[in-house]
């Protein structure tokens, strides 16, 4: 069955960048082999620079975002635990969920979808709840389109509990300031505004975060998510086998984060910005309504209310099959009513909105 070329404009997967894709095809190496160490050691350190932070322990889980929301919390969290979580969307509920299952009690500070999470509110819970192991934010809610202020959150490095920041949609798309804004523990993902292929999440600990892995008073629930086990394979003098890496998808991480570097990340945030607010200037022409809270709308995924009368399964089919372009449908409470457009690394170009309004004018006529 021949493949088809889509114009991916929904919440990830993303469009790759060519830099890559080309990468993919590089020679096979083996996961210790010296070659395939120093490249390893190199993308960790472009990882280091997007992230913004000087952790030592920063490197990609070979597998998808949700892994990294996992390894965080099986590696911070201890059963019995007390774990603040802010929810206004699903992937607050993810977190929530995992937590839950580490055996925490689980502190929800909950937020209409659609709406930002209040800072202080967090810091209000930690206040009440100061053995709080962390308290954990999503950054960009790619169920919501809505950006959730961290900085503020920066007040936590003077208490005992941790801060973890899921960046997973917002990662080199707008800024992430992982040491300025005090997060000890973050994870991404590749397929959004990294520009790469689905199957890695970047993720890195402050050295608080990897003091509470060494005082654990037991491992982990998760041998794959070790951070003890994984940190002797990934860093440090001597290599220890823990399991066989991704070697292409590392190839091509490396790629992408070159080409990211070499944009410059606040050339690439702007970029985003910039094609992010003509989409939500010019998609109200055509009917939609914008959902998230202005002055916290995310400009790499765009929430709207569809227009009245509209058939949600008809128009993305009319969109995918006659025009090989793919939005994102809502989620939970938005389901069947709005959808989630995503502008995202190589596929947050204007010819991106150009093609996508172009498409819906003739659809919706």
């Amino acid at each position: 069955m021949p493949l088809t070329d889509r114009l991916l404009l929904g919440p990830g997967p993303s469009n790759p960048y060519p830099e890559a894709v080309a990468a993919l095809t590089r020679p096979m190496l083996g996961h210790l082999d010296p070659e395939f160490i120093a490249l390893l050691d190199e993308t960790n350190d472009r990882l280091r620079k997007v992230f913004r932070t000087a952790n030592a322990l920063t490197f990609p889980i070979s597998a998808t975002g949700s892994a990294g929301m996992e390894a965080c919390f099986v590696n911070l969290l201890e059963r019995g635990e007390t774990a603040i979580i802010g929810v206004n969307g699903v992937f607050g509920e993810r977190m929530s969920e995992v937590a839950r299952r580490c055996g925490a009690e689980v502190v929800r500070i909950e937020q209409q979808w659609g709406q930002a999470l209040e800072p202080e509110r967090l810091l209000d819970a930690q206040r009440e709840h100061p053995d709080a192991r962390l308290v954990a934010v999503v950054h960009a809610e790619t169920s919501t389109g809505v950006e959730n202020a961290i900085a503020p959150l920066r007040a936590l490095r003077d208490t005992d509990t941790l801060l973890v920041v899921d960046t997973v949609t917002s990662l080199a798309g707008i800024p992430v300031e992982v040491d300025a804004w005090g997060v000890d523990a973050c994870y991404s993902g590749t397929q959004k505004c990294l520009g790469v292929p689905p199957g890695l999440s970047p993720v890195t600990f402050s050295s608080r975060a990897v003091e509470r892995v060494r005082n654990r008073a037991h491992p982990p629930q998760s041998w794959y998510l070790d951070l003890g086990l994984i940190g002797a394979y990934v860093g440090g003098s001597a290599r220890t086998y823990h399991h066989t890496a991704p070697i292409s998808m590392i190839f091509s991480l490396h790629a992408a984060l070159g080409t990211v570097l070499d944009e410059g990340l606040e050339a690439g945030w702007e970029r985003h910005r910039s094609v992010g607010e003509r989409l939500q200037r010019e998609l109200p022409e055509l009917g939609f309504r914008l959902i998230a809270q202005e002055g916290h709308r995310l400009p790499q995924l765009t929430s709207a209310w569809l227009p009245e009368g509209a058939d949600d399964a008809a128009l993305r089919k009319g969109l995918l099959e006659g025009c090989g372009i793919e939005v994102g449908a809502g989620l939970g409470e938005f389901a069947g009513k709005a959808w989630r457009i995503g502008l995202m690394g190589h596929s947050a170009r204007d010819r991106s909105v150009t093609t996508l309004l172009g498409a819906l004018r003739e659809l919706l006529a």
